[in-house]
């Protein structure tokens, strides 16, 4: 029973890629890392050549695969011993089954003539897949469940489409082969054929001419007499449809029946086992397997932009190897052309079948019989591939879907795309798999592509907070929104939105900015800016109003992009667009317009860095008083202004100046604030330095509490975290605060402010620094 094929052949050669991943170690090295001495040198090598008649002890096993990953750690190879036992054990658990289904195709029930080994009769089994990978798991649960003591003999394997349910069920069908003697396949997609199939079936089992009525009912009990048996229903519908040709009562007795669907509405009938997309493990397995040259790493990255979907890793694998093309220019051509790539590779025995068709049936009954929930999915296309929202589309006045007005309509509209498959429902969001949402993009005409975008960028623009710093709820709606923002964003904006666009993607830069992610903010804000310029390059027509509003938007980009620049550590980068973003906002502006104050403040600290306290003062005044006329004295945006003036005096060794400013802006944000938000922490530890120049021995204690509150925020290792406990544990040993970078000089810009308010989408509540 040796031999490539062979139960021993297969699990050898799972333990030798283990041992190559670990870097092909000896023998002599496996037994040395053998700590417990569980292996021998002969059991050893009875395992690696597979002479053994039983599966091996689990125990030899696991100490096979701990000396492997102990021999690679020693060769500075990363692997990892908990995953590299689990998946041995997955293995182990499969070789028991092989070795059994084996054992039970030698045994002949004592009532048979000997003969061959028993192997059942099929009808319409496609064949084996030589490369099917995985779902060792899901296959052990399935027979479970289909065993005479598990939960039934129907059993339903639900998924999105291209998931592999079809393999699934005919790997099960020859893994379990022995233990039926008839499996049938029919082919459910069109309940209207499926008789049809039944008819050939009756022949197939050598029945008489029988009437279209009696057929299904005369086939089951015809295959009573082939018990066990097993049918499959492959891409069933719902129930209903095929309730005809379903077995019922005693029919359904003596055999398994396994129905393969995208849709829902099982659960009543049978059991119901949900398949997910490939473990990014088993995705990788397939590429390396499959392609020549095929590294981890870029099978990684394939895998990514496939989603995980193993039609289409498959299909990629077919593609490179008819068209010999490099992985790496495999990679490159998924990334810049996906929406052309998964219309192209096909599968060995699978031909006609590519991921740019597989959704097609189910769209076409969407846009017959649900247009609503057809516009939903072309709007969701559009989106990231990451939990959509479900409010986005009745967010503000005019909602994105009309159904969405309607609670009952809205309902079956979200249920009807994850009814067919094509969609995950959450409780309040939607998923799309990323290869749906490209085949629904490569469908969408450019008009009906355009109208969505321009409609999506509106209702983002509605959804966002704009207010990122004083909303306490703009951190996670905007983590929930800005994948969304910025695939609808992404590429030349649609004329119609160009301005919105630039705005959203201002706004998206100014909350990175706000968590300090400044290299992904930078690209983002350059680009809103260059899209603000470009439309008023376009407007032919010279209209006072609208180029005043045209300069105020390019003033909000170029006061962001400053504020990027600074807390980016480029002041003189910083000044020329600050500079720039007040004299437009002067222009075009109200003297006492908070936008301005926004500029004068971003100025005040940009002026500061660069060692200009002087000049950075009466720009910092001229903000505070701004803000207190627009806001009142109390407001949580002035105590930005007081921070801001503060810190220069500060520098300037006014500390008795700074003190009652800092002071009064700690008062502001203790009244306004949580107890351990951010800029309560900003605020002590400005605090800590002023009294702690004035002689305060409380200087300590107030800089531990503001390092807590940026521990707790930011995380330990945040820089400005760990810069602030190096500023608590100097005021404790008596040192002086001024010997530590960000939190002394620079503390205005980088140790206590540095991620204030940016500016809103217009002049209105723009303050912000």
């Amino acid at each position: 029973m040796r031999g490539p094929g062979s139960p021993q052949g297969w699990f050898v050669n799972r333990l030798q890629r283990l041992r190559t991943a670990a870097g092909s170690p000896a023998q002599a090295l496996l037994l040395a890392h053998d700590e417990h001495c569980v292996l021998t040198r002969s059991s050893l090598s009875d395992l690696l050549a597979g002479k053994f008649s039983r599966p091996p002890p689990w125990e030899r096993v696991a100490a096979y695969v701990i000396a492997c990953v102990r021999a690679a750690h020693a060769g500075r190879i990363d692997l990892s011993c908990e995953e590299e036992l689990a998946r041995l054990r997955r293995d182990h658990a499969t070789l028991t089954d092989l070795f059994e289904a084996a054992a039970g195709e030698v045994r002949a029930p004592a009532a048979r003539v000997p003969g061959p080994r028993h192997r059942p009769a099929t009808y319409r089994l496609p064949p084996r897949n030589t490369h099917f990978t995985g779902r060792d798991a899901t296959l052990r649960a399935l027979r479970r469940r289909l065993a005479p003591d598990g939960e039934g003999a129907m059993q339903v394997v639900h998924g999105l489409g291209g998931v592999g349910k079809t393999q699934l069920a005919v790997e099960y069908a020859y893994r379990y082969r022995s233990a039926y003697r008839f499996v049938a396949f029919v082919d459910a997609e069109e309940p209207a054929l499926v008789p049809s199939q039944f008819a050939s079936l009756a022949r197939e089992l050598g029945l008489a001419e029988v009437a279209s009525e009696q057929v299904v009912p005369r086939v089951y009990r015809e295959l009573r007499k082939h018990r066990p048996r097993l049918v499959i229903f492959d891409n069933g519908e719902r129930p209903g449809p095929l309730l005809d040709v379903l077995p019922s009562g005693d029919l359904g007795s003596g055999g398994h029946l396994i129905v393969t669907t995208r849709r829902r509405g099982w659960s009543g009938r049978a059991g119901v086992v949900e398949l997910d997309v490939f473990s990014r493990r088993e995705a990788v397995e397939l590429l390396t397997r499959r392609v020549d040259g095929m590294t981890a790493a870029v099978a990684d990255r394939i895998a990514e932009h496939l989603g995980d979907l193993p039609l289409a890793l498959e299909q990629a694998a077919g593609y490179m190897d008819y068209h010999h093309t490099a992985p790496a220019e495999y990679l490159d051509l998924l990334a810049s052309r996906l929406e052309d790539m998964i219309a192209l590779g096909e599968l060995a025995d699978r031909p006609t079948v590519v991921v740019a068709t597989l959704w097609q049936l189910s769209v076409r009954t969407l846009r017959s019989r649900q247009p609503q929930a057809m516009r939903l999915l072309e709007l969701c296309a559009l989106l990231a591939p990451e939990p959509i929202p479900l409010d986005l589309f009745g967010h503000g006045g005019e909602p994105l879907i009309a159904a969405a007005a309607d609670p009952v309509a809205w309902d079956t509209t979200v249920g009807a795309l994850a009814g067919l498959g094509l969609a995950r429902r959450g409780a309040s969001s939607l998923v799309l798999h990323r290869l749906v949402q490209a085949a629904v993009r490569a469908a969408m005409p450019d008009d009906v592509r355009t109208d969505a975008r321009v409609r999506l960028c509106r209702a983002l623009l509605a959804a966002v907070p704009h207010d990122i710093h004083g909303d306490p709820q703009a951190p996670s709606r905007w983590q929930a929104l800005l994948p969304h923002v910025l695939a609808v964003t992404k590429g030349e904006p649609p004329a119609e939105c160009a301005t919105d666009s630039a705005t959203l993607l201002r706004l998206a830069s100014a909350f990175l900015l706000s968590v300090g992610e400044h290299p992904v903010a930078l690209p983002l804000c350059e680009r809103a800016l260059a899209i603000d310029e470009s439309v008023g390059q376009r407007d032919a027509e010279k209209d006072a109003e609208k180029d005043a509003e045209r300069d105020a938007k390019i003033g909000f980009d170029l006061i962001t992009l400053a504020q990027i620049h600074r807390d980016r550590g480029a002041p003189e980068r910083a000044r020329p667009l600050a500079e720039r973003a007040l004299g437009l906002h002067e222009s075009c502006l109200p003297a006492d317009s908070p936008a301005i104050a926004t500029d004068l403040a971003t100025l005040a600290r940009i002026r500061h860095l660069l060692g200009d306290h002087q000049a950075a003062v009466p720009l910092a005044e001229r903000a505070l008083r701004i803000d207190e006329a627009a806001y009142g004295p109390d407001d949580p945006y002035v105590s930005f202004d007081l921070m801001a003036l503060a810190g220069v005096h500060l520098d300037l060794d006014d500390h008795a100046v700074a003190l009652p400013l800092i002071s009064r802006a700690l008062r502001i944000r203790e009244a306004g604030y949580a107890p351990d938000h951010l800029y309560i922490g900003y605020a002590l530890l400005l605090n800590a330095r002023a009294v702690h120049a004035l002689g305060d021995p409380a200087a300590a204690v107030l800089a531990r509490r503001g390092a807590l509150i940026l521990d707790a925020r930011l995380g330990t290792s945040h820089p400005k975290t760990r810069d602030a406990f190096a500023l608590a544990e100097r005021l404790q040993e008596g040192g002086s605060c001024h010997e530590h970078g960000e939190l002394s000089t620079a503390a205005p810009a980088h140790g206590t402010d540095a991620a204030a308010p940016a500016p809103g989408s217009g002049p209105s509540r723009a303050p912000g620094r």
